[in-house]
């Protein structure tokens, strides 16, 4: 991490903004139909399925889940990684502090609110784990939570190309709908691809799994650039390509970027790309609804589009919402959505701090951003 000031900063501000809020919209609206069919939703919201946001099983509306938590321990270890590298003078530990980051994730699976720091435990420290909303255990994934005890490190500087030894056959969406930071950072496409392929691979060990996650967080830093989803979808496959092993990635982005061009979106259209348990499934979805309905004063019908579906809805409408957030930025939310979504002052406020800390080292009380 070189530490660049970002150009236009304001600009910048609101996408990060409409990012991670986007995300965590797009997670609350496919909550509560995660594990319904097209039918049982059809059932039991009307025709065209879930319009806004629903209650879920215990009667909440706006509830986010592992997807949106995940996705803010993943800043939050960047903010850490980076101011450590500022004042320390050194970089590399990028995802060391990123899976302590997600082991702080871990304690909001395993504790009904923040366990007590113990001795000099890096691990149990800073501002985002004493939320006290984080702590809920909403449907994480088995990798995401097995993974983590197998102690593995990635190699911040190792080659790109090689599963990895946690997980060695899982390729679920855990990995994509989690590094949409990894391309807010404003360090350009193929830094945020190969962070995001190394940290998937703290969980998941199949290569498939790791791409997408790059590709997906080379997509979001193309548009921070500013370009338009098809062009960031299209410049992101052609950094995937040069890499061995890329094709099931592709061939999903490719089957994404085709149906989008035929026009007239439905959920059938959606469900034939997959139903987004696995990575490449949940990126191709996110990736056509966003590219179908690609303009400002669609992103409500995107968000829909991407959840009323068979399959692992909040994921999808999660990575939707990350795409047309970092396109359109978070004025265009729908803010009727917004103002009932789950933590959206902490997300906010996180998404804030990830742009200071990236635009100037920032010198954090010790409490919020620890040096570790």
């Amino acid at each position: 991490m070189n530490g660049t000031p970002w150009r236009n900063s304001a600009a910048r501000r609101a996408r990060v903004r409409g990012s991670l809020l986007g995300g965590a919209i797009g997670d609350a609206l496919g909550n509560p139909v995660e594990f319904l069919s097209l039918a049982g939703i059809r059932r039991a919201y009307g025709e065209d399925g879930v319009r806004g946001l629903v209650a879920d099983a215990d009667g909440a509306v706006g509830r986010i889940t592992d997807d949106t938590q995940m996705t803010l321990f993943t800043a939050e270890g960047l903010i850490r990684a980076h101011s450590r590298a500022m004042s320390k003078g050194i970089g590399g530990a990028e995802t060391a502090l990123v899976r302590n980051a997600y082991l702080r994730w871990l304690d909001t699976q395993n504790h009904p609110a923040p366990p007590a720091r113990g001795g000099d435990d890096p691990v149990r420290t800073g501002w985002l784990r004493q939320q006290r909303f984080l702590y809920a255990r909403r449907a994480p994934g088995n990798a995401c939570l097995t993974g983590l005890a197998a102690e593995h490190i990635p190699d911040p500087a190792g080659q790109l190309g090689r599963p990895g030894p946690v997980n060695t056959g899982s390729k679920g969406c855990g990995t994509v709908m989690r590094s949409a930071p990894f391309g807010l950072i404003g360090e350009g496409a193929e830094t945020g691809f190969g962070l995001a392929y190394r940290c998937a691979q703290i969980t998941h060990g199949h290569l498939t799994g790791a791409y997408a996650a790059g590709a997906f967080a080379a997509i979001i830093a193309h548009l921070m650039e500013g370009d338009s989803m098809a062009g960031a979808v299209l410049r992101a496959m052609e950094l995937l390509a040069r890499h061995p092993g890329h094709e099931e990635t592709t061939v999903a982005l490719r089957a994404a970027v085709d149906l989008a061009a035929q026009g007239a979106p439905t959920a059938e259209k959606v469900e034939s790309l997959g139903a987004g348990w696995v990575a490449e499934e949940a990126l191709a979805i996110a990736v056509y609804c966003a590219l179908v309905l690609p303009d400002a004063d669609q992103v409500a019908r995107a968000l829909l589009l991407s959840v009323n579906h068979s399959g692992d809805s909040d994921s999808t409408g999660s990575v939707c919402g990350n795409l047309l957030g970092a396109r359109h930025a978070d004025v265009q939310l729908p803010p009727s959505w917004l103002v009932l979504t789950e933590g959206r002052g902490v997300i906010a406020e996180l998404a804030d701090d990830l742009c200071l800390e990236f635009e100037q080292a920032v010198e954090w009380p010790q409490e919020r951003y620890p040096v570790c």
